[in-house]
Parts: structure tokens; sequence; C-alpha cells
């Protein structure tokens, strides 16, 4: 949650097959049974993973950097077979981190906008992948449709286009140094 706002997820969550995003506390309680979100984890922070998992599936990616890193593990534990869940009484305070889950396409979904050059162009590098590799090619390209239409039509920029297409294609191509550029 917010570390200024109890109530609000910094991480809002939209669970499958939902246009509806999560967005406080109370909404994710709602939701639960039994205080437990079945198949659904919030990222990294606050995340328990046991030893054996990772005795089978190893660590994080460390060329993710960033974004992504959290839901490919996720996909990846879930594939070896890892039961995942989120409990609603767990808290851990974090930053508020942009405009995650940003409603768009007449309120029909959400993007993950992030205000940081960095952030956005590693989400759409690594997100493109993660579909890539664990939904597969239609996925891959939904996530771009939808991110032009996000920079298109919901939040016009010229420049997060071309961004997000330098992302994409390096990802693409299996480079994962480019976001270097923007630590100097």
């Amino acid at each position: 949650m917010d570390e200024n706002d109890g109530e609000t997820l910094v991480f809002p969550v939209r669970p499958p097959g939902s246009p509806t995003a999560l967005r406080t506390v109370a909404q994710t309680r709602a939701k639960a049974r039994d205080g437990v979100l079945v198949d659904i984890v919030i990222p990294f922070n606050g995340v328990l993973v046991t030893n054996e998992l990772v005795d089978r599936i190893g660590l994080p990616r460390e060329e993710f950097f960033i974004w992504g890193d959290d839901v490919e593990y996720l996909w990846r534990a879930r594939e070896a077979g890892a039961r995942v869940a989120t409990v609603t009484d767990a808290v851990v305070r974090h930053p508020s981190v942009g405009e995650l889950g940003t409603p768009m396409a007449f309120g029909r979904t959400t993007y993950n906008h992030s205000p940081s050059d960095l952030k956005h162009y590693c989400m759409a590098r690594n997100n493109l992948v993660n579909l890539r590799d664990y939904r597969g090619p239609l996925h891959a390209m939904a996530f771009v449709a939808k991110t032009i239409w996000f920079y298109t039509f919901t939040r016009p920029n010229l420049a997060r286009l071309r961004l997000s297409a330098r992302g994409c294609a390096t990802g693409s191509a299996g480079e994962y140094d480019g976001h270097e550029r923007f630590l100097e």
C-alpha cells in the first residue's frame, strides 16, 4: 500500500479476465476468499518464496532490471507447479510510483504508465518478452497495440511511442543493455 495512504494500493491489481483494477486495500479484501487472493501476486514487495522453489526454478532474471522480473518469476513459478496467492492482511508500505493501472480504451482495460523513461523502456521491453515467451505472439502483439492506443489516444505522446518501439524492438532481439543509457 502507499506509504502515505494506508488504503490505496501502489500497484493496482487487475484480476485475470476482469477489466477493473483493484485499487484499494478494501477492494482486495472484499475480492479475497478467507483473506487470500488465489493465483494473484502483487510484485516482489513482500513476496515469500520457498527455498525449494528457488532450487527448482532459479533466481529472477537479472537482465530484466527494474520491471517485469517479478511477472516473469511468477509465470515461471506457475509453470513449475507453484501455488501462488496474496494474503490481503499482509501489509507492505511502498512509495507511490506513478500512474500504474491508468484506465484506457473507454475503461475496458488499464495501462501501466510510468513518468520515468527508464521504467517505461524496461516495461515495454520486458513485458513484450514475457508475453511472447509465456502467453504467445498474439498476446505480445496485443500489448503493442495497447501501447500504441495508450500513447496515441489516452495520453498522446510521440516520444513515448518511439521509446516504446525501441524497448519492444530490443526485447524482441534479446538485447538487455539498452536501459543503461538512462542510468548515466
